[in-house]
């Protein structure tokens, strides 16, 4: 599966199949929030956090490239990311863009 973030692929025509989406609602765990408060104290990164995130935005990823997957896509267009906090402690991923079949 092919997924870029622009809205056309150069030299390839293709047929739009709709939108596709993958979402994930991670939460953080005790030891987290523990040893990130720790690092807010003398600042810097937070890793784990950063590992959260990016294990989160793997998931949703992947979740959107299956539902593209059942509609007989190819690639996924106008690929973009979301995130916002759900509630205290809890953090949405979303991956969304439009899923093509080449021509």
């Amino acid at each position: 599966m092919k997924l870029v973030t622009i809205e056309t692929i150069p030299g390839k025509e293709f047929e739009v199949l709709g939108m596709v989406k993958g979402t994930i609602v991670q939460s953080k765990n005790f030891g987290r929030d523990f040893m990130a408060g720790l690092k807010t104290l003398v600042g810097g990164e937070i890793v784990s956090y950063t590992e959260m995130l990016n294990e989160a935005r793997q998931i949703a990823t992947k979740r959107m490239v299956d539902e593209a997957e059942k509609l007989g896509a190819d690639a996924i267009v106008g690929l973009r990311y979301g995130s916002s906090a759900v509630m205290q402690g809890a953090a949405e991923v979303v991956a969304y863009g439009t899923a093509v079949k080449m021509k």
